[in-house]
């Protein structure tokens, strides 16, 4: 691709991205209104169905979180009617979407360059198109995902990791990239859906190393306590790939697939250039299940990876393990216990192990989240002689209504590695999400 066509590209894309998330917006909403007026018959909003595979970021399992009824604070759903109707578009089209706005605060303490405030947000626009075997179990999909992510008039909440001087992230989402293309595949369910297929730009997070409280939107804020622990070396989204997933017993599962190294979700066509250089991160994971229905809630598996050096990028190729448990007891209780081991790679962590739980207090959807980790960072991407690190993590999710959740979250990092005047940081954080 010459610069000059990547330049006309560059362009055309923010400018069809900004169209499709301001029109997705307005558009449908105006949609809605016109159906309401015509088509007030009374609808119950479907309760959640079988969750089949991939974690709580995974489209299909966000949309199904998305529209299922709430235990709130507050009782309220001003949005009741226009859900209703959005069920009734669904039954007659297979189009499932949802718009949603995230917007974060994060406030350290000991930063490097003195600033303590970093703030920013994103709209995303995502959604699922059934167009084979609507209504049954062997369906075919189409899935997207786009994304709109600004900072306001400071620096950006994915700034803040590094000013702490933390080898990890924090929010890594909540960046000031502009606009991205994170999702465009194909998925295809066999088998009753105990066998999947996923083809296209994806997300490797979605199905890799997945349980209840890695989503940036909706659980942690730290990665020590994402995917991998901070401990695999992940592509970006809209990486073009493959995966295969499947069950082998009622609980016995396996999860595989590759993805191109080099993908960048703000200039998505690219890769299908880089694609061609045959740098892939490829994982294989084995896992167990209480059942399918309840895959990321229920869940212990073993991941392996595995990366390609990424030569134009001057990044080593790298190998690592990763384990994972996690168990949902009487909807109320969910302890986790999570490690990791890189060797290369580029990852940020090269040894991580995580604990912690989570509870649902009062009304059923808010939660209490809770965790420890202790991670090493890599020696191939900082070099050696730094200091382990340790990070103590408190949040509190508020199902304020049943399209806004108020996130407040308190964070004490001891030795962030990457520090030349500090041995801590005190970072206290605020998120809220709305869904439309």
């Amino acid at each position: 691709m010459s610069p000059e066509n990547k330049i006309d590209w560059e362009k055309a894309m923010s400018r069809f991205l900004t169209i499709v998330l301001i029109g997705a917006g307005v558009g449908l909403n105006f949609v809605a209104h016109d159906a309401l007026a015509e088509d007030a018959s009374s609808t119950t909003i479907l309760p959640q169905t079988t969750i089949r595979f991939g974690g709580p970021d995974a489209v299909p399992s966000q949309l199904r979180n998305d529209a299922r009824k709430k235990d709130t604070l507050t009782g309220q759903d001003v949005l009741l009617s226009y859900r209703e109707w959005t069920e009734r578009f669904r039954q007659r089209t297979g189009i499932s979407y949802t718009l949603d706005y995230t917007t974060a605060g994060l406030f350290p303490s000991n930063t490097i360059s003195g600033e303590n405030s970093f703030t920013s947000g994103a709209v995303r626009f995502y959604g699922q198109w059934e167009l084979v075997g609507r209504g049954g179990d062997n369906t075919g999909t189409f899935v997207w995902k786009v994304e709109n992510r600004h900072g306001y008039s400071g620096p950006p909440v994915s700034a803040a990791a590094a000013d702490i001087g933390l080898a990890g992230a924090m929010l890594s989402s909540l960046s000031d990239a502009g606009n991205r293309l994170t999702n465009f595949y194909w998925k295809q369910n066999l088998r009753g859906g105990r066998l999947e297929i996923i083809g296209g730009m994806l997300d490797v997070t979605d199905w890799t190393d997945v349980y209840a409280l890695a989503s940036p939107w909706t659980g942690f804020f730290n990665f020590a306590f994402g995917t991998g622990g901070a401990a695999m070396a992940l592509p970006d989204d809209a990486a073009l790939g493959l995966f295969v997933n499947g069950m082998i017993t009622d609980n016995l599962y396996f999860v595989t697939g590759f993805a191109d190294a080099n993908a960048d979700s703000t200039d998505p066509m690219n890769g299908f250039d880089t694609v061609g250089d045959g740098e892939f991160f490829k994982t294989l994971e084995i896992g167990w299940v209480t059942s399918q229905d309840r895959f990321y809630l229920d869940n212990t598996h073993l991941t392996l990876w595995h990366i390609d050096e990424r030569q134009a990028a001057g990044v080593p190729d790298g190998w690592g393990v990763n384990f994972s448990y996690s168990r949902s007891f009487d909807e109320k209780w969910m302890p986790f216990f999570r490690a990791g081991y890189a060797k290369d790679g580029g990852t940020i962590l090269q040894k991580s192990v995580s604990a912690g739980f989570a509870h649902h207090f009062g009304a059923g959807d808010s939660l209490l989240g809770f965790g420890v980790n202790w991670g090493q960072p890599n020696e191939t991407t900082y070099g050696s002689g730094l200091s382990d690190q340790y990070t103590i993590e408190l949040f509190t999710r508020l199902q304020v209504s049943e399209n806004i959740q108020i996130t407040p979250d308190v964070q004490y990092i001891k030795n962030p590695a990457l520090n030349p005047t500090a041995n801590h940081s005190l970072v206290l954080g605020l998120r809220m999400r709305a869904v439309f």
